[in-house]
């Protein structure tokens, strides 16, 4: 069966795409009729986030068609006040008929936030969060992943991941958030392409932070006995990413923060929600559901 993402018939606020969509500052994409699109400028409002210490952010949108909000266009302008968790709902019940139950595959280095943002998503879509470590934890008795390292060595622990990959797999609606070191096997990617893989691309610097800021015992392949944490997170994290690199390239589509935070104003990606990148996770997704072509997609009941 296929499946086509058409335009939802209803207001939709989200922000411009990463990497796909390049549009300039301060513009928004109205549909003056459903076969045609016209450009005009807008007005961005500001907005406060809950709990940002009144700190504002801006955000670019997009309006879908709808003869319901025709009056709340003037002379051209749109000035619109709404939150990231409004925005999150929204573009989430927007998606929901495209993705046609196919789970989310989350990657990323470590620290790139998975976990968060996945919980974030799959509340919005009304999916299960699985974090594939946690299963391997579960699976093994509640030993820890850098215990499983210690006692076992790294080859029994991906043997152990990508079984867990393999049964969640199998099941629909769920986001799971991956471990760093899952795109290094070929055999994950059988698993993962049963649904649509999202790579979280995070500054090395923010990730090094991050990490340093909660120590590196949790973390087997970063945990050395010299070094300063911020030095030592860091040099580890850049040779890791030197082999995992075009394996994360090979994902379905790809959420840079260093893109994102350009977009939203923000000097640190470290400033971006959660919220906001969940936003921009959907939006990604969207953008890669209109680029399958016709592709026979997985439906589940």
């Amino acid at each position: 069966m296929e499946v086509t993402c058409g335009a939802a018939p209803q207001f939709s606020a989200l922000i411009i795409g990463s990497k796909s969509i390049r549009r300039k500052p301060n513009m928004a994409v109205v549909p003056s009729n459903q076969g045609e699109l016209k450009e005009c400028m807008i007005k961005i409002c500001d907005f406060r986030r809950k709990g940002m210490c009144r700190r504002q952010r801006r955000f670019d949108f997009r309006l879908s068609h709808s003869s319901n909000h025709s009056q709340v266009l003037e002379s051209g302008n749109l000035c619109a006040s709404f939150n990231e968790d409004w925005l999150l709902k929204n573009k989430a019940q927007e998606l929901a008929s495209c993705l046609n139950g196919r789970s989310i595959f989350l990657l990323g280095m470590m620290g790139s936030g998975k976990t968060t943002v996945g919980r974030v998503l799959s509340e919005a879509l009304g999916y299960s969060f699985v974090d594939s470590d946690a299963h391997v934890e579960q699976a093994m008795g509640g030993t820890s992943v850098a215990q499983i390292f210690k006692q076992h060595g790294e080859s029994f622990f991906r043997d152990h991941e990508s079984e867990a990959l393999r049964k969640l797999s199998l099941a629909p609606r769920q986001v799971v958030a991956t471990g760093g070191g899952v795109v290094v096997r070929p055999i994950n990617w059988k698993f993962m392409r049963q649904g649509i893989t999202v790579f979280l691309d995070v500054p090395l610097d923010a990730l090094a932070r991050r990490i340093a800021a909660v120590g590196t015992d949790s973390r087997p392949l970063l945990h050395f006995d010299s070094g300063d944490a911020y030095t030592t997170a860091f040099v580890g994290l850049f040779t890791l990413t030197k082999k995992r690199s075009e394996a994360y390239a090979d994902a379905d589509t790809t959420v840079s923060l260093l893109d994102l935070a350009a977009n939203l104003h923000l000097e640190d990606v470290s400033d971006i929600t959660p919220t906001a990148i969940a936003i921009e996770v959907l939006v990604q997704i969207e953008e890669f559901l209109r680029g399958e072509n016709g592709r026979s997609l997985r439906v589940y009941p």
